[in-house]
C-alpha cells in the first residue's frame, strides 16, 4: 500500500481547441472531465501500474463529492477529510495548431488547523500497514509549513520509505526531517538553494547541498531535457525517450508514481528513475493527467537511456 497525500486536489476539465485565440469565440473540438492535482495523478497512475494506492486529502462541496465518487469507480481506496472550502477547478487549453497548452488554475482555499490535525490523524493510523508514503503538491493557503516535516518524521519511526515533491517553504522545512527522497524540477531547486543554475556543474552543486541539508536522494527533473538523481554513493543521468506529447500535465506526477513504485522494488535510483521517465513520457500521450496506459510505460522504458556520472 502507498499512501498518496495532497491537500490540493482537483476536478479536472481538458479542452481540445483547433486554434486557440485570445479575446474571440472559441469552440472546442473535444471536451473530457476528470479528477486530478498532483497526489490524484500520483494515485491513478500507480493504479494504473499495479499497485495499492490509497489517496488522501481534503474535500469540498459538489466538486469533492465527484472527486471522491471518482475515485471509488476507479477502485481507488481513498480517505478524505470533509471541509467547508470547496474543491478546485482546473481547466487546461489544448491548441492543436500550436500544440501548446494553457492552463487555468483555481487556487485552492484555506481550511482550519483542525482539518490539518484530522488529515494527519489519518496518516499516522495509517502507516505502518504502508510501504511508501508519497507527498505532493502544495499546501493549502495558510497551511502549516512544517506539515510535510512531521509526516515525514512520522513515516521515518516506522521506517518507512518517504518522497516529497513540492515546492518552497514546504520543502525546505521537509529536509530538516531528512525525507527518503525529494523531486524538484530545476527552477524549484534553484528557488530551494536561492540562487540561479547556470550549467550541469551548478546544478549537481545544489543538489549535494540538498542531500546535504537532509534529502537522502535527490532527483530532479527538466521536462524533455535529462533528469539528474542523487543517492549516497552515485549520480545518474536519465535521458526520456523522444515522443510527440499530446498533453505533458501531469507527466511529473507520472514519473513520481513509477519512481516510488520501483523504490519499493529496492531497484537503484538510476533504474527507478528509467521508469519513473516512461510513464512521464507515458502521461504525456494522453489528454487527461495521470491516465495512461501500463503497455506504454513497459515500452517507452526500453527506451529511456541511464548512465552512472
Amino acid at each position: 500500500m502507498i499512501l498518496c497525500i495532497g491537500t490540493t486536489p482537483a476536478s479536472q476539465r481538458v479542452m481540445v481547441f483547433s486554434k486557440l485565440e485570445v479575446d474571440a469565440v472559441n469552440r472546442a473540438v473535444n471536451t473530457l472531465d476528470g479528477i486530478a492535482g498532483k497526489s490524484i495523478n500520483v494515485a491513478k497512475v500507480l493504479k494504473t501500474l499495479g499497485q495499492r494506492p490509497v489517496a488522501i486529502g481534503f474535500a469540498g462541496g459538489e466538486r469533492g463529492q465527484e472527486l471522491l465518487h471518482a475515485l471509488t469507480s476507479r477502485q481507488i481506496e481513498a480517505e478524505f477529510v470533509k471541509v467547508s472550502a470547496p474543491t478546485r477547478q482546473c481547466v487546461s487549453l489544448l491548441d492543436q495548431t500550436t500544440e501548446t497548452v494553457t492552463e487555468l488554475v483555481e487556487e485552492s482555499r484555506s481550511v482550519t488547523p483542525a482539518d490539518y490535525e484530522s488529515l494527519g490523524a489519518i496518516v499516522d493510523r495509517r502507516l505502518a500497514k504502508c510501504a511508501a508514503l508519497v507527498m505532493s503538491g502544495s499546501l493549502t493557503p495558510n497551511g502549516p509549513v512544517d506539515f510535510y516535516q512531521r509526516l515525514t518524521q512520522m513515516a521515518n519511526r516506522l521506517g518507512i520509505f518517504t518522497m516529497v515533491d513540492a515546492q518552497g517553504p514546504p520543502l525546505v522545512e521537509s529536509l530538516k526531517a531528512q525525507p527518503g527522497l525529494v523531486k524538484p524540477n530545476r527552477r524549484e531547486l534553484a528557488a530551494t538553494v536561492q540562487r540561479e543554475l547556470r550549467n550541469q556543474d551548478e546544478l549537481i552543486d545544489a543538489m549535494h547541498e540538498v542531500q546535504k541539508r537532509g534529502a537522502r536522494r535527490v532527483v530532479v527533473t527538466a521536462g524533455k531535457s535529462a533528469t539528474l538523481a542523487l543517492d549516497d554513493q552515485d549520480l545518474w543521468r536519465i535521458q526520456p525517450p523522444e515522443i510527440r506529447a499530446v498533453n505533458p500535465i501531469g507527466s511529473g506526477d507520472a514519473f513520481t508514481a513509477a519512481l516510488v513504485w520501483q523504490m519499493t522494488l529496492k531497484q537503484t535510483i538510476g533504474e527507478a528513475c528509467r521508469w519513473g521517465a516512461a510513464a512521464g513520457a507515458a502521461n504525456a500521450l494522453s489528454l487527461m493527467p495521470g491516465e495512461l496506459e501500463r503497455k506504454d510505460v513497459e515500452q517507452l522504458a526500453t527506451q529511456v537511456k541511464v548512465e552512472r556520472l
